[in-house]
């Protein structure tokens, strides 16, 4: 599968953050393509966030008359609703990036994630098995999002999609590692081409607000004090999201073959990359880097004392100390690695962040 030409494409999570990039990112193609979005629009976090990114969607898809673009309001939950969308629509790819993100939410709020992460998953699995009925075609490829929180407290760094990941620090994490192992079952079962992606750290323009860039900037420009963890010795693999995209696309594109075994049954058609910068940053520098950035976009004063708005605080329950991806598989099959420098990162979401807000 080089191409996308003729393809009908359901994306869920198609307002959130990565989800809405990637729907922008099939649009630029000139070839006829169906895309179909569900969301359910929770509001985790403002909810015009989501609507923003919706809009540009729209903005874009109102000159490209070669696409085809439709937006799906509900929730991976509604079985009934999931059933639906693949008899009406019978995506050949199917891009799963609906969850409840966050680790520190999934331990005040676990029921948002045994709903939408584990159930709402169980349907998306469901509904791709079921697409072969009839000797129907079927989906090529389902695609879905897991998490560099699957590593949990893992030392050997950079972590590899070879290591071993028992041991989830959040209830998050375990449910990204259980997505990983019911598109397991499921593709040795039905033969369906399942890839899951481990994402690590993902930042940018009109990102999710509880990310700490995010929160930061936020805070800063309220005059609050922002907490660093574990005294900020942590480091995180930031990869900026355009980084993301142009790998979940190539992913897209390339799903697992189906084999068979020597038994005469299928080899599961199953695969699982890291995307991410593989450069993890220490906390501290990357909040002087947000810092540097934002006084340069003119979101903060050239004056602003940024030490009188900085506490080192210990680490926190769900947390992990490193994150870093060995992405040499991702490198491998589809010739992709990020690049992104977080300097750049951060100084092209300081800018969208003081146009948003109409700051200065």
């Amino acid at each position: 599968m080089k191409t996308f030409a003729d393809k009908t494409i359901l994306i869920t999570g198609a307002a959130g953050f990565i989800g809405a990039n990637l729907v922008m990112e099939l649009m630029k193609t000139n070839e006829p393509v169906r895309l179909i979005g569900l969301d359910n629009m929770n509001d985790y976090y403002d909810v015009s966030l989501k609507e923003y990114r919706l809009g540009e969607i729209g903005r874009i898809a109102g000159d490209k008359p070669q696409i085809t673009w439709e937006f799906i309001r509900g929730d991976l939950a509604d079985k009934a609703l999931i059933d639906r969308i693949f008899d009406e629509y019978k995506p050949d790819i199917v891009v799963n990036l609906a969850a409840q993100a966050g680790v520190r939410y999934s331990i005040t709020n676990p029921d948002a994630y045994i709903q939408g992460n584990l159930i709402g998953f169980y349907h998306i699995l469901e509904a791709c098995r079921h697409s072969y009925d009839g000797g129907a075609k079927g989906v090529e490829h389902l695609v879905y999002a897991s998490s560099s929180s699957v590593y949990g407290g893992n030392k050997k760094v950079p972590f590899s999609v070879d290591d071993m990941v028992d041991n989830p620090v959040s209830l998050y994490a375990a449910t990204k590692k259980s997505n990983e192992l019911l598109a397991h079952a499921y593709s040795k079962l039905y033969n369906i081409p399942s890839t899951g992606l481990r994402f690590f750290t993902v930042y940018g323009p009109a990102g999710r607000p509880d990310m700490a860039y995010f929160s930061f900037t936020n805070k800063l420009l309220r005059g609050e004090t922002i907490e660093i963890f574990n005294y900020g010795n942590c480091k995180r693999d930031f990869t900026y999201v355009d980084d993301i995209v142009e790998g979940v696309k190539r992913v897209m594109a390339g799903p697992p073959e189906r084999k068979a075994g020597e038994d005469g049954l299928p080899l599961p058609p199953y695969a699982i990359y890291n995307i991410g910068n593989s450069n993890p940053e220490n906390l501290l520098d990357f909040v002087d880097i947000l810092q540097q950035e934002l006084v340069r976009a003119g979101v903060l004063p050239e004056d602003y004392n940024f030490e009188d708005h900085k506490k080192l605080v210990p680490m926190q329950a769900g947390d992990v100390p490193v994150t870093y991806a060995d992405t040499s598989a991702l490198e491998r099959d589809f010739g992709f690695k990020p690049s992104t420098s977080l300097r750049d990162g951060l100084r092209k979401f300081a800018q969208w962040y003081k146009k948003f807000y109409d700051i200065g």
